[in-house]
């Protein structure tokens, strides 16, 4: 697919079809993850794929804002470690551009589910220790974001774009 076309269709897809992604798909999207830039090119960000039913139910609990993970074939959590670079957050979000982007080129809905909150540190904890404690994840690693991925089953609502004029400044603010 162009990647004009990847960026235009792409959308928050939350409710899924019954449908096994195969393990190629699979690995094509977390190959481009894997590709994603970080600062230095240091290894700041990881992935634990899920494809598990139980699993991915036990997650959609982490916040009532996942629920969709109930109906997701396979989840991606991407974790970001402050102790390889300070731009641990940056590269994570990067990564979750990348993978949200190659499950559109490969036909697959992507959801976004943030567990990171920099501005509620109590409900942040509480998410990624519940998440943390599901997937045995180390102490040290911050629970960035799921990605539930399935193949949609309805289509989404045309996009609303906001105004180019109203978000983009030339030269000056």
């Amino acid at each position: 697919m162009d990647f004009k076309d990847v960026v235009n269709k792409r959308r928050e897809i939350t409710s899924f079809l019954d449908r096994e992604i195969s393990s190629e798909v699979m690995e094509e999207i977390v190959n481009q993850a894997i590709l994603s830039p970080t600062g230095n090119n240091l290894p700041s960000r990881e992935f634990i794929v899920v494809k598990k039913r139980e699993t991915l139910d036990q997650l959609s609990n982490t916040t009532p804002y996942v629920k969709w993970l109930q109906e997701a074939q396979s989840a991606i959590i991407i974790t970001g470690n402050p102790n390889v670079s300070k731009y641990w957050l940056q590269d994570a979000s990067i990564a979750s551009s990348f993978i949200w982007l190659a499950a559109v080129n490969e036909g697959v809905g992507c959801a976004f589910g943030a567990i990171f909150n920099i501005t509620d540190e109590i409900e942040s904890e509480q998410r990624e220790q519940f998440v943390r404690t599901v997937l045995n994840i180390p102490q040290d690693r911050k629970v960035v974001a799921i990605l539930g991925l399935g193949y949609q089953k309805e289509e989404p609502n045309k996009k609303e774009i906001h105004p180019k004029e109203t978000i983009v400044h030339y030269d000056t603010f």
